[in-house]
């Protein structure tokens, strides 16, 4: 089996997430966008980036939603996947092998439908080498009745982040819904059960109509929104995050260039993830990291960490 790479550090664009994620790089490739890396790793050289966040994996294999489940909108994209992926063992089996080679941060996606659930996932992957944190997806708006559900509920999110805390000492990125009324509270509850670091946002509950066939245009009615058309409700959402915990946030929604991503930054992140234009510009992300790091690279230019959340609102 493949020794993963040492990963290089970057003195100008590098940042701690703490418990033990260290990236080169504030951007990281957003879970779903990338899937298990080998066919991205063609057409994007992912050593220059931070990280990435795999495709979720659940329990057992999933299907997904039936087609069609994907559809393009006005500066965006729905999406109602539907969290399918290969499972948690032949992730292990088959994904994590290829993963260790790679010369970034390896940051595993997992989803559930309960507790117990998520619990069996990090369970069996905390045994495994070559994983660098986990991302919780407490929010995914296109699978009824599963992680939506304890992502809406600050009571819920305490209770499985708490339960996850107990199970691993590998970081713990918590992913949060905008889907609800206040997302601080639910920030707030991740936090204080243990989280290390906060995602957000995840995708916005959207809906597309063929007004021809008076038809919805996905299957499920219903999908996640994503892309340049929410961007300001994402900027939103990590200043109102920033402004109320103290772990790291990773912002995302939106992105699409070097100055979206300063402007996360600026609203609060200390990192960031690339998703829907890795399916425009497959090598956007490396892109992106590379006018980061010449940006603080520069002659007198201000640090990353003063950088990040120095918003100027007076």
């Amino acid at each position: 089996m493949s020794e993963k790479k040492s990963i290089s550090r970057s003195s100008s664009a590098s940042v701690s997430l703490g418990r033990g994620l260290d990236l080169k790089s504030p951007v990281l490739l957003a879970s779903g966008t990338a899937s298990y890396g080998e066919e991205l790793s063609k057409l994007c050289d992912l050593s220059k980036t931070g990280g990435l966040v795999t495709k979720a994996i659940s329990l057992e294999p999933r299907s997904g939603n039936p087609p069609q489940r994907i559809a393009e909108t006005a500066s965006g994209m729905l999406n109602a996947i539907g969290l399918a992926n290969v499972g948690v063992k032949r992730f292990i089996a088959e994904k994590v092998p290829f993963l260790r080679t790679l010369d970034t941060a390896i940051i595993v996606n997992i989803a559930g439908r309960s507790i117990d659930e998520y619990c069996d996932v990090v369970s069996m992957l905390d045994a495994v080498e070559g994983i660098d944190a986990f991302e919780i997806n407490l929010s995914c708006p296109n699978v009824k009745g599963e992680c939506m559900i304890m992502g809406v509920s600050r009571e819920a999110t305490f209770e499985i982040v708490s339960e996850l805390r107990r199970i691993t000492s590998r970081h713990l990125m918590i992913k949060l819904t905008p889907n609800v009324t206040s997302i601080s509270s639910i920030a707030l509850a991740a936090e204080e059960a243990g989280a290390d670091s906060l995602s957000l946002i995840n995708t916005v509950v959207g809906m597309a109509i063929n007004y021809k066939t008076r038809k919805p245009l996905l299957k499920n009615i219903t999908g996640g929104l994503s892309g340049p058309a929410i961007k300001p409700i994402a900027l939103a959402k990590v200043w109102e995050v920033f402004n109320a915990v103290k772990i790291p946030i990773i912002g995302m929604g939106g992105i699409a260039g070097f100055e979206d991503a300063m402007e996360f930054l600026l609203a609060g992140s200390s990192a960031v993830q690339i998703g829907t234009m890795n399916f425009v510009y497959p090598d956007i992300s490396e892109k992106i990291a590379v006018a980061i790091e010449e940006y603080f690279a520069a002659p007198g230019a201000t640090t990353l960490k003063e950088y990040c959340g120095s918003l100027i609102t007076a």
